[in-house]
């Protein structure tokens, strides 16, 4: 296995300057799979904050990636709010039931206080612990989902695609509401002294549409991307499956990093918005990491880094979305050594080598439900 010379914070830094680094930065999306890494049950991240923490330091010393996140799923801002979660013994959380019966309701919800309500503090406390034992080597951030993802579950999927069409004024009330509950969390983040990272699944152009998304999901987004800009933060943003369509209202709301699906073309990207924000992306999660064998995950790093290494904001090497949980190690393994064989500065007939070595896999067309895909830790 090939041997990092730099931590993720010097390497992040030396990049800044303009200096010669060891490699690009790379970060598997590991998600809840950490709880294999540590050996413990996905369960205990709802009540443990330490093991939420340890399973996070455990799988960063074992790959040595570059950033790490407290996140376990898409759902406890909802819960905190009064939605039902389900917890499976040894898997990632599932939401039950909607906060929201009847629309009325929503003008009586109040947004989380995230020191008392719901998993939110076991969260804070595991920030506690990630950043007394890892701040001084690499990034750490606090996850949360977006003001629109989260209203989502405050009405329920179905229930809330109906009211973008038959209710605007219910939509943007929970939304409002929602966003509220995101600032007091971002604060509690910035407070432990990690960064606040936003993920948006709903947001998806494979979800709603882009003027759906410029009417309900943007202004809100915008506000609390500003609120965390405010407070001296760079924010990166993901967003699951298709977001061509609304590169440019992304870019426009001052994010510093765009993490984009497996599903989007990596170099278009780049060519659009890349000049403005730094693009991470996009090994596929299922179909490569998980599945692989390890010469396919090296052949796909090495056509992901082909396609946007040069990116005047900067490239991050990342999964598409979160990994499944059993993905297995060696595969993690090989996402990242790959990215240490390709080294920095990059050199592109190496690339050209690397890709040819091993032959392409057939294209496998791939259905994307965000809200089941992906538990979004970026």
């Amino acid at each position: 296995m090939l041997k990092d010379e730099m931590t993720p914070l010097e390497r992040g830094a030396a990049l800044a300057r303009g200096e010669k680094v060891d490699r690009l930065p790379c970060n598997p999306n590991v998600a809840n799979g950490v709880a294999r890494i540590y050996g413990c049950k996905i369960s205990e991240f709802n009540t443990s904050a330490k093991a939420i923490a340890n399973a996070q330091i455990a799988a960063y010393r074992r790959f040595g990636y570059d950033g790490v996140r407290i996140f376990t799923d898409l759902f406890p801002w909802a819960e905190a709010m009064g939605a039902t979660v389900s917890f499976p013994d040894d898997n990632t959380a599932n939401l039950a039931e909607p906060a929201i019966k009847e629309i009325s309701q929503i003008y009586q919800l109040e947004p989380a206080d995230p020191y008392k309500d719901g998993r939110l503090p076991i969260h804070i406390d595991a920030m506690k612990y990630l950043i007394d034992e890892l701040g001084d080597e690499v990034g750490c951030a606090g996850g949360i989902v977006g003001p629109f993802t989260n209203a989502f579950f405050l009405f329920g999927i179905e229930t809330f695609i109906k009211l973008l069409f038959k209710n605007p004024e219910a939509v943007h009330r929970a939304c409002e509401v929602s966003l509220e509950t995101c600032i007091r969390y971002a604060q509690a983040i910035i407070d432990q002294g990690l960064t606040p990272t936003i993920s948006e699944p709903m947001s998806s152009c494979t979800v709603v549409s882009p003027k759906h998304f410029r009417e309900f999901a943007a202004p809100y987004l915008k506000r609390l991307v500003a609120y965390i800009n405010a407070h001296g933060k760079p924010v990166t943003m993901h967003i699951c499956g298709k977001t061509d369509k609304i590169w440019e209202d992304i870019v426009d709301m001052g994010i510093a990093g765009f993490s984009v699906d497996n599903v989007v073309d990596l170099k278009h990207c780049k060519e659009q918005i890349g000049d403005r924000v730094k693009i991470l992306g996009h090994v596929d999660p299922s179909a490569i990491i998980y599945a692989g064998p390890p010469s396919e995950i090296r052949r796909a790093v090495a056509e992901c880094v082909q396609q946007a290494w040069d990116s005047p904001k900067g490239y991050v090497i990342m999964s598409g979305c979160s990994l499944p949980v059993e993905t297995p190690l060696a595969h993690i393994d090989a996402m990242m050594n790959a990215a240490r064989e390709i080294g920095y500065p990059v050199v592109p007939e190496k690339l050209e080598r690397m890709i040819a070595e091993t032959p392409a896999p057939p294209s496998q067309p791939e259905i994307i439900t965000p809200s089941e895909k992906c538990s979004c830790p970026h």
